[in-house]
């Protein structure tokens, strides 16, 4: 996945114990499985089952689950959270493309599977959403993953737009919800994951609707449009008027 230069390595985080790694290791491949389960057979799956077929003891399990529908948040949260990091990767500056490009992009790229375990995992994201209805508990934790994400969502669009606090919370929502639509209205078709009607498609679509209004994400801080209303971008992106004096 092409991304632009990170910041100062100063900011970069300290790499995991080989502890940490193996029980983050161990947690996901529980989490591919339950999803797995419950994208098959729906809320009748039980703990045991997941953890007999993840080859883990139900002892081993609850010590790192507190429910079964707890099991997947490690997977959802990989799916919906890979489009931050992608962000987070890009420049702010006078010559960096606005937020508005860089968000779009980054979910465009987290939501087009690049190789088969990412359709996989795509797959398997239906399922669990199909199998919501019947498991509110299940839904509850792919809410609980979107509202993490949300608040991870937000340092990283204030570094890219410069924008007050509220707008910047304003920007997170939308972004958010439109990728979490997006992919909640491919759950519920037929459509491929790759084609014209597939996730990627549909989150620009969310995006441009839900974003139109935030004449912000078209400035850069310390650039051009940054914070104060005069965003690059046409008036039907932003939802700004033009001064009728201005020539």
């Amino acid at each position: 996945m092409p991304t632009a230069p990170r910041p100062a390595a100063a900011s970069t985080p300290a790499r995991p114990s080989l502890t940490e790694r193996r029980k983050a290791a161990t947690q996901l491949e529980i989490a591919r499985t339950a999803a797995a389960l419950f994208a098959e057979r729906g809320p009748g799956v039980t703990a045991d089952e997941i953890a007999r077929t993840s080859g883990v003891a139900l002892r081993t399990f609850y010590r790192y689950f507190r429910t079964k529908e707890d099991a997947v948040a490690p997977l959802l949260a990989v799916g919906v959270r890979q489009w931050i990091g992608d962000l987070a990767a890009a420049t702010a500056g006078p010559d960096a493309p606005p937020a508005r490009t860089a968000l779009e992009q980054a979910a465009r790229r987290a939501l087009t599977p690049a190789d088969e375990p990412a359709a996989e995992a795509l797959r398997w994201t239906r399922g669990l959403l199909r199998a919501m209805p019947g498991d509110p508990a299940l839904r509850a934790v792919w809410h609980r993953v979107h509202h993490d994400s949300e608040e991870e969502l937000r340092p990283v669009l204030a570094r890219l737009t410069g924008a007050d606090p509220l707008t910047v919370r304003l920007a997170a929502a939308a972004a958010n919800t439109a990728m979490r639509v997006a992919v909640e209205e491919w759950a519920a078709g037929d459509a491929r994951a790759d084609g014209p009607h597939g996730p990627a498609e549909l989150v620009v679509r969310a995006m441009r609707a839900l974003t139109a209004g935030l004449a912000d994400l078209d400035g850069r801080p310390g650039g051009r449009g940054g914070g104060d209303g005069s965003a690059d971008g046409p008036e039907g992106a932003t939802g700004g008027r033009r001064d009728p004096s201005a020539r």
